[in-house]
């Protein structure tokens, strides 16, 4: 019995242990990323090979999430799901450790960390890279993918979540956070009616929550169809800062789209904070909910 999915596979029965797999979920998610044209995509934009021989890009991507689906820890995990033969008679064989961190390894920049440790302040500790050519060609896939899923829908409103979340590290050179371990605080913005991330950001540990968030927010709306009308946007107090405030209360903005955002930004209750609120008339205050 054949399926009718993407993927070449059919149904068959075997008497060898070997033709079965407990990851029998897995393929739904290849099948998926295909279906959406992730495939066709990942090899007209990424180009991080120098040569064409071995695991295309796509593949290497698809392997990537794989291993994360499946709940992998470490790129080695991927070691796992290779020796299931029942999942690679399905999906087909699986790109090793060893090619899926040499790929990772494009992502890295050492000279952009270097640019941006020298360019901080006196004062600073911490600081965020810029993104180098690899890194801009993933974003850019990721802004086709959440296209072309909007596309299956008819939502044209879009509420953005901003958050900064710690990943817990032992790596030698993961900085401390402000939790007291050590690891990484990636920055991420989540369209909330469609269920996607549309940008996102890889931190240090140590980076402030509140440190530089503009520019995320600006490429996050920038990553959104034009099929949206609406737009809101929503964050704890790490995006309590001027320059965002500004932004997004600004309808004729030189960067990103032209119109309202609204927006609603939690914010430290400081003593100069209660004192302008104490100061304004009670007639001006207006119940929102």
């Amino acid at each position: 019995m054949r399926g009718c999915g993407v993927l070449p596979y059919h149904v068959e029965t075997v008497r060898r242990s070997d033709a079965i797999t407990a990851w029998a979920g897995l393929p739904t998610v290849v099948e998926t990323m295909r279906a959406l044209g992730l495939e066709k995509t990942i090899g007209q934009t990424l180009h991080v090979r120098e040569r064409q021989s071995g695991y295309s890009e796509a593949r290497k991507v698809e392997a990537l999430v794989l291993l994360m689906a499946a709940g992998g820890d470490c790129i080695d995990d991927i070691e796992v799901l290779r020796a299931d033969a029942g999942l690679c008679r399905l999906v087909g064989a699986l790109p090793g450790a060893d090619a899926l961190r040499t790929f990772l390894y494009e992502f890295h920049a050492q000279e952009l960390i270097a640019e941006a440790r020298a360019a901080r302040k006196k004062d600073h500790v911490a600081y965020v890279p810029g993104e180098n050519k690899a890194q801009r060609e993933l974003a850019s896939v990721n802004e086709a993918f959440v296209h072309r899923v909007s596309r299956l829908g008819s939502c044209t409103r879009a509420t953005l979540d901003h958050d900064a979340t710690i990943l817990e590290s032992h790596k030698q050179e993961a900085q401390p956070h402000y939790k007291g371990g050590r690891g990484y605080q990636p920055a991420v913005v989540y369209w909330a009616e469609q269920d996607l991330v549309v940008a996102d950001e890889f931190r240090d540990g140590n980076v402030p929550a509140g440190m530089d968030n503009l520019r995320l927010i600006q490429r996050a709306f920038a990553s959104l169809p034009s099929t949206v009308r609406e737009r809101y946007f929503r964050a704890d107090s790490a995006c309590y800062e001027e320059s965002v405030l500004k932004w997004l209360a600004d309808p004729d903005r030189k960067v990103g789209p032209k119109g309202e955002i609204g927006f609603t930004i939690s914010a430290d209750m400081t003593v100069e904070l209660r004192s302008l609120c104490e100061g304004l008339a009670e007639k001006l205050w207006q119940l929102v909910e």
